[in-house]
Parts: structure tokens; sequence; C-alpha cells
């Protein structure tokens, strides 16, 4: 894989930046991520505090982009956050800044080569134009940098939601993490590939979800069992999309306990 940039340095540039985005918003850094992730200039201030990184994946030699968000203190546990059917977009980053500022190296990887949907229409063109090996490339490719980069303890998980939701559990089966969280994302895999995961999973559904639902749920919980894996599933009285307070789907209170549990599964399984 080639390095595109240097990162020599790269706690203090965040540190600089964090606070320059205190500075600007007047606000202190303790801002609840879900009135970040609702206002476009806050979540515009949040994501600006990255360092953008960019690499050649290790088998099909494809240039692949991340924001990368570091923590105070390195080396840290680091966990890869994969976004919606929307692309890389502020909000998403804004999640990559508040892990950084809970001691985690976050990494947004971005699976669209820089493009963002702004209507359901281009953000199902988007997906419909994701390549498969192309996408286990990079998650392995990023899971191997972070493996192999010297602010990261080594440590490594994956968070995604919706589309990223699907590809967190894809990265959980393709790449060796520690461990894995899943928004609402797609849970079809069958249990002989569910074999190759090699730490717990956590997931997120809702019982209102007319795309992953009950059934796909309740197979994926039969699947996992069978392949002998480690699932923690947490069904909320919620729709699709229930974590995202820019949609009319956001649910506060769900949103915020499964944050919490989020955190909380992070904690045990790799640190800090």
């Amino acid at each position: 894989m080639t390095h595109q940039n240097d990162i020599t340095g790269l706690s203090h540039q965040g540190m600089s930046r964090r606070g320059l985005l205190k500075g600007a918003a007047g606000l202190p850094l303790v801002t609840s991520l879900a009135s970040i992730l609702a206002s476009p200039a806050l979540a515009k201030l949040s994501a600006a505090t990255a360092t953008e990184i960019s690499i050649e994946t290790s088998e099909l030699q494809l240039p692949v982009k991340a924001s990368l968000f570091a923590p105070d203190v390195t080396p840290a546990p680091a966990v890869i956050l994969i976004h919606e059917w929307w692309g890389l977009n502020d909000q998403i980053k804004s999640v990559g800044a508040e892990l950084a500022k809970l001691g985690y190296l976050a990494l947004c990887i971005d699976m669209y080569g820089g493009d963002v949907a702004t209507t359901p229409e281009r953000a199902m063109d988007l997906v419909g134009g994701v390549n498969e090996d192309a996408g286990v490339d990079t998650v392995k490719s990023w899971v191997n940098w972070l493996g192999a980069n010297s602010l990261c303890t080594g440590k490594v998980a994956s968070m995604g939601w919706c589309f990223g939701g699907g590809w967190s559990l894809e990265t959980a089966i393709e790449a060796e993490v520690d461990a894995s969280i899943i928004y609402y994302g797609r849970v079809t895999a069958p249990a002989e590939r569910l074999a190759a995961i090699s730490g717990p999973v956590l997931g997120h559904f809702a019982s209102q979800d007319q795309f992953i639902n009950g059934p796909m749920v309740e197979g994926f919980e039969a699947n996992m069992a069978t392949a002998s894996k480690e699932l923690t599933a947490h069904i909320y009285d919620a729709d699709h999309g229930f974590a995202n307070p820019t949609t009319a789907r956001y649910d506060e209170e769900d949103a915020a306990l499964a944050w919490e549990r989020s955190m909380a599964f992070l904690a045990k399984n790799i640190g800090p």
C-alpha cells in the first residue's frame, strides 16, 4: 500500500483544529453529538477537524480516501466508520470527531470515491455502483492500514449505519477486527460466512423497519448462533434510520440509548 501523505504529528494537528472548532462555534467540546449532527453548520465545523488520508488498496491497487480523527493521546484503539447510503458527509465525520474526543482513533472511510448524495434517487445509484470485490478490498486495506499505524494500539472495531451497517458486518467477516457495530444494516450472510468473524458483534435494529425487517434480523440471530459467534441484538420501537437526527424518523431516546450501548461495547472490547 502506498501512503500519500505524512501523518507525523497528527495528534497535534487534531488538537489544534478542535481548538479552532471550539472558538469558531462558541461552544464547549462537550456539546451533544445529536445537536452537531442536526446542524449542517456545526457538522461542517466538526468535520473540518479531520486529517484526510489517501492510500491504494492492497489487492486491486484502487485509490481510496478516508477522514481520520485522532485523540489527544495515542496510540489509541481505532474505529472504522462506514457511512450511510448518502456517502461520507459531514454528519458521519462528526461522529468520528466525537469518537476522537472519547479517546478513539476514528477513521471515516469513503466507499463512493468522493460522491455524496442529496436525494434518495442519487443515493440508490451510488449504492448500486459499489463493486463488491472493490468494497471488500477497501475495508480490508483500511483495517490493515490501521493495524500498521503507530497511532493505533492494534485494536480495531468497525461501525456502520444502513448501507454502512451491512459493510460493517462485511468488515467483520473479511477482516480480523476485534468488534463490530451494525446500525440497521443488511445482515443476510449465511452461517458459513459468519464463521469467519473473530470478534463480538453488536446490532441495533428497529421494529418498524421495512427494509432490515424482523425476519431478516431473526435469520441473522439464528445464523450467528449456528456459527457459534457472539451477537448482542437490540430491537428498538423505532423505524429505519432512527439514529440520524437529520431525518423525520429520528428517535432521540432510542438514538441516545443505542449510542450509550455502542460506547459501552467499544470500551469493553477494544478500550481505551
